[in-house]
């Protein structure tokens, strides 16, 4: 189900074999391995170790295909422990058995009999590529690891415990960074003011420098400015006394108030009306306010943290937006990039969202296939985290299944010629002149240019077809199917 990936652990090794002979001689590669190791879980029938892998921690999985009946029942396996190195292994080896069984999730396929170099060799390689994510993890996660045998939810890369759905997920170098100044400016009282694209996690953001505070047995009171009308902005935040207005038959404390001693988090200030501004500006420098309709002055304690979907600078420029206000929020200034932009944190949130949802539905799934993950990998994702998230969630809503397949995921995402945000210039299209005429033996076939962008992709991610796959917005089955043509071609 999960693996010891990122954590101080032995690694798990299973073996499946129906000859025991075969399996025992398997396991010995533990021996030659780098990385420690368990004592090995020998298997020779199928089901119980289908049943440990879908309950239990698996680090690397020895799997032979006749065993379980042929490289279409590896996927199975596969699903129920997504992060493992999984090695199928056959006594009918062919360049076709072994595509097929990477396409089905084997990393890499050996024919019988082999050396245990060999082994060893393969496993190791596997091994080192998923070293940069385990690096990655302590910056990102402070949450306690799990013991050897205790399952372990699925994933691909370290991720935090997902029954805390308010946390920042991640373990892009973007997002360390954000951590690292959100544990050094957490203990300040100095105003934070977060920039970033709509659904990019702002108001986690905001969440966690609150948390990680001294304020943080205080209340964090948060208002989105975008969503209040403006002639009732004033109010939400600074409160107002009986009769300040129509239908004010109460005194009522504003967002200010409620915060003393807390966190007041204005979310998308950018929208904030400029005479409020000015009101906003008095209240920083002095701590005090008055109630709407009141003339007694009253003064709280809270730390201003901001938020906004805007160029602040722009909006200055455009005298939308007080420069003189700008300067005393932007004090400790956090920026949070687009999903684009760090997509290597793509995959832990597609994976934190499918658990919860699946839990929260009553599914069954426990992550995605290589071609699902490709391209979710690969989609730009205008609309950031929160478009993922709705997803996610309406894949696991409107399906049923163990792994989520590229069929499940929606028509937009699986069209690999959308390119949100392209605007194609019609008028500089047409007056495009006509591309000069060349000899006809001039001319690459088709297979052989792809064949180039192919292996040039490989060479640029050292062989990872995932990632190449990735890069070049196509499947990881793709590229085995073409690699295959290739080699018949030659043959």
């Amino acid at each position: 189900m999960g693996s010891n990936e990122g954590k101080e652990l032995p690694a798990i090794v299973r073996v499946l074999d129906a000859s025991a002979s075969e399996a025992a001689r398997s396991s010995a590669v533990c021996a030659r391995l780098s990385a420690a190791c368990t004592d090995p879980i020998l298997y020779t029938d199928s089901s119980s170790c289908l049943q440990d892998l879908a309950d239990k921690t698996t680090d690397i999985l020895i799997i032979d295909l006749e065993t379980i009946g042929g490289d279409d029942a590896l996927e199975a396996y596969a699903v129920r422990c997504p992060k493992a190195v999984i090695i199928a292994v056959s006594a009918m080896g062919s360049v076709s058995r072994a595509v097929s069984a990477m396409r089905a999730g084997a990393h890499d396929f050996l024919t019988k009999p082999f050396s245990l170099d060999a082994l060893a060799s393969k496993i190791t390689f596997q091994l080192e590529q998923r070293r940069p994510a385990v690096a990655a993890a302590p910056a990102v996660q402070d949450t306690p690891a799990p013991q050897p045998d205790a399952p372990a939810h699925r994933a691909r890369q370290p991720r935090p415990d997902q029954s805390a759905p308010g946390r920042l997920i991640g373990v892009s170098a973007q997002l360390r960074g954000i951590h690292d100044q959100i544990a050094r400016m957490a203990p300040s009282q100095a105003p934070v003011f977060i920039t970033g694209e709509s659904g990019t996690g702002k108001e986690l953001c905001a969440n966690a420098v609150h948390a990680q505070s001294e304020r943080r047995s205080n209340r964090l009171v948060t208002l989105n400015c975008a969503a209040i009308p403006r002639d009732l902005i004033e109010s939400e935040i600074f409160g107002y006394v009986r009769g300040a207005f129509t239908g004010a038959t109460e005194n009522r404390a504003g967002a200010a108030e409620q915060a003393d001693g807390g966190t007041l988090f204005l979310d998308e200030i950018g929208e904030m009306d400029l005479l409020l501004q000015s009101k906003l500006l008095r209240f920083l420098q002095t701590g005090t306010f008055q109630r709407l309709g009141d003339t007694q002055s009253r003064k709280v304690d809270a730390r201003i943290i901001c938020a906004t979907n805007r160029n602040p600078v722009a909006e200055i420029s455009a005298g939308r937006f007080r420069e003189d206000l700008y300067y005393r929020l932007h004090v400790l200034p956090i920026h949070i990039p687009p999903l684009r932009e760090r997509r290597d944190d793509i995959l832990p949130l597609a994976e934190a969202f499918l658990e919860r949802y699946s839990d929260e539905e009553g599914r069954a799934f426990r992550g995605f296939d290589a071609d699902a993950e490709a391209r979710i990998v690969a989609y730009a994702w205008p609309g950031n985290v929160r478009q993922l998230e709705n997803t996610i969630r309406q894949i696991v809503v409107m399906n049923d299944g163990v792994a989520v397949t590229f069929d499940m995921l929606p028509m937009a995402i699986r069209d690999q010629s959308a390119r949100p945000n392209a605007i194609i210039d019609l008028s500089r299209e047409r007056g495009r002149s006509a591309a000069p005429s060349r000899p006809f033996g001039t001319i690459e076939p088709l297979w052989a240019q792809e064949r180039r962008i192919i292996e040039d992709a490989l060479d640029a991610f050292d062989g990872n077809i995932a990632m190449a796959a990735a890069a070049l917005e196509i499947s990881p089955s793709t590229i085995y199917r073409k690699r295959q043509s290739w080699s018949t071609r030659s043959a």
